[in-house]
């Protein structure tokens, strides 16, 4: 038997109902048409749309895209938080940009975005070379678009929850870190002698600043008297993106990593003496650069007093190792260094913890757990009386 139908839409043949579904801002009633193969399907539509307005879904959800929608609300109410850095907005627009706009899931309508869409735009981007931790920042940053999404009005749930699979996760492993033997290091401070970026170079290797709080470090951070250092911000050169999606590279400087970044830390005494040695580099520049010298009062700048850009400073790093005859390791290796020396010293969890900054002492932990191996030994033979 034919299906019944009532009126024709792009040249097929459906059953179309007509629904009072709200009020306009002036108050005047709004109808929406459903269209099914037969009555029954048009009324099962019906219910289905009036059914998820009482649940809180905002009249017009079943249009709105996930691209369209993500772009709003990463451009129009991420980027103006207050609490979300530069640096922090320009990783979240990388992700969509590589990975939602013009991606496969982007026309995608929100309410058709289901847990199984997820996982397998995730297996595909897996399988065509992606890391696990690609993806898993990309599905951090989809949870939280859904779950403003969910408050908004145009989903009930988020698809992004705890059953989706990261794959690959468990492939991964933890790459050891990189540490400056104490050989290196006294190859390293003796190949530094008359160089600029020495101070910078030890100060890091003595007291485990990050580099971006090393390039912020202004003289009045520096409490010389009692051998402290005050970390208060960072600085870091990013690409910046307006709400037009225009890209600046700039240098910004923000608050620190974490609650904890922000910290008073000591300095070795022995490094006073080449912290001297640095406010006489910058009465040197400024005599050489007269009028065109930037005044400002941070310790590490460029001959013409400017903040050292971050990209020439690690190149200017990378020579410095090349010279001195040490395999390349990363500045942040510096830092490990640091943490490092102060366990084998003896030194204690919450107390590194606290001098790095770490927001959580089991990022640390979960760091440095190498660095004690004979330490796990020396704790087990004190056993060693149970059984005597």
């Amino acid at each position: 038997m034919a299906n019944k139908t009532n009126c024709i839409k792009n040249g097929k043949k459906y059953y179309r109902i007509t629904a009072t579904i709200g009020r306009n801002s002036n108050g005047k009633l709004i109808r929406k048409d459903f269209y099914g193969i037969n009555k029954s399907d048009a009324e099962k539509q019906r219910d289905e749309y009036l059914n998820n307005i009482k649940s809180g879904l905002n009249v017009g959800y079943e249009k709105a895209t996930l691209g369209e929608l993500m772009h709003t609300w990463l451009f129009e109410v991420v980027r103006v938080s207050s609490d979300i850095k530069p640096s922090t907005f320009n990783r979240y627009e990388g992700i969509y940009r590589n990975y939602i706009k013009d991606s496969e899931i982007y026309g995608i309508k929100l309410i058709d975005i289901k847990q199984l869409t997820l996982q397998r735009y995730y297996n595909k981007l897996y399988d065509s070379g992606k890391s696990s931790n690609v993806i898993k920042n990309l599905n951090k940053l989809l949870k939280s678009f859904f779950n403003y999404e969910v408050d908004e009005g145009y989903l009930i749930k988020n698809p992004s929850n705890r059953r989706i699979v990261i794959p690959g996760e468990k492939e991964v492993s933890k790459k050891e870190i990189e540490v400056f033997s104490d050989d290196e290091i006294k190859i390293l401070i003796k190949t530094l002698k008359g160089n600029r970026l020495k101070g910078l170079i030890l100060l890091a290797l003595g007291t485990g600043l990050r580099r971006g709080e090393l390039l912020a470090l202004k003289w009045s951070n520096i409490d010389i008297k009692n051998l402290l250092l005050s970390v208060e911000s960072s600085i870091s050169q990013i690409s910046v993106v307006d709400k037009n999606e225009k890209r600046n590279y700039e240098t910004i400087e923000q608050t620190p990593k974490s609650l904890n970044s922000v910290r008073k830390v000591p300095i070795p005494e022995s490094l006073i003496p080449i912290l001297k040695e640095q406010k006489k580099f910058k009465k040197t520049d400024k005599l050489k650069a007269g009028s065109s010298y930037e005044e400002n009062d941070y310790i590490f700048t460029s001959e013409s007093g400017k903040i050292l850009n971050g990209r020439n400073m690690a190149r200017a790093y990378e020579r410095i190792l090349k010279n001195a005859g040490i395999k390349y390791k990363k500045f942040h290796a510096l830092r490990h260094t640091y943490a490092t020396k102060l366990f084998e010293r003896g030194e204690n969890l919450k107390t590194v913890q606290m001098l790095l900054g770490h927001s959580d002492i089991s990022i640390t932990s979960n760091i440095y757990t190498h660095v004690m191996p004979e330490k796990k030994n020396d704790a087990a033979q004190k056993l060693n009386d149970l059984f005597a």
